[in-house]
């Protein structure tokens, strides 16, 4: 549980609640790491449709033995593919909605879905659990979701390599095109979602 009291949504959370859960976070993965699972998945499903099991925001912290595929891929290349894309949309300025704190939050160029947003130190940094930017990204991730409004939403942390957090609203369903290909159909531009979400304060 995110707060002892009933909150819904990590948007409900003050920077220095999201500090807490981002503490706690990185002592999970200590101890799941300690344990022999050098993988911690950490994420959180809020609402329904994006597979929340509770109302009550909470965050679900998994161990594995091996990297999951998603993660081995991004960190396979020889070099930062992250820096590399952040150094692109920091000339293109376009896809942007703030900076704070050395953190970026933008709205990615080929987001899966409407208001899909990353969340990213500017700086390479490795890992997300021994980081001291971990809470702001989280109070950043909650500033794009206070923008929106209520919506379900999942959020993880990728961890390693270049670390990140990605927030995806679930505001569209994925059919089987999406399942099947891997391809998603985006109605929004990033562009206008980024605009969107730098209009709201």
């Amino acid at each position: 549980m995110h707060s002892p009291e009933h909150v819904r949504s990590i948007a409900a959370l003050d920077a220095a609640q999201l500090g807490l859960v981002a503490e706690a976070w990185r002592a999970r993965a200590a101890a799941m790491r300690g344990a022999g699972f050098p993988y911690v998945f950490a994420g959180v499903n809020e609402g329904k449709a994006a597979g929340s099991s509770l109302p009550h925001s909470h965050s679900q912290l998994a161990g594995f033995r091996d990297q999951p595929p998603v993660e081995a891929t991004e960190a396979s290349a020889d070099r930062c593919r992250l820096c590399d894309y952040l150094a692109w949309e920091g000339l293109e300025q376009e896809r942007i909605v703030l900076e704070r704190e050395g953190l970026v939050l933008l709205c990615p160029y080929a987001g899966r879905a409407p208001y899909e947003c990353l969340v990213a130190p500017l700086g390479h940094e490795p890992d997300g659990f021994e980081s001291e930017g971990l809470g702001s990204a989280l109070d950043l991730a909650a500033d794009a979701l206070r923008r929106l409004g209520p919506v379900p939403s999942n959020l993880w942390l990728h961890p390693d390599g270049h670390w990140h957090l990605e927030l995806l609203p679930r505001l569209t369903v994925f059919a089987s095109l999406e399942l099947a290909t891997g391809h998603h159909v985006n109605p929004l531009p990033p562009e206008q979602a980024a605009a969107t979400l730098r209009a709201v304060s």
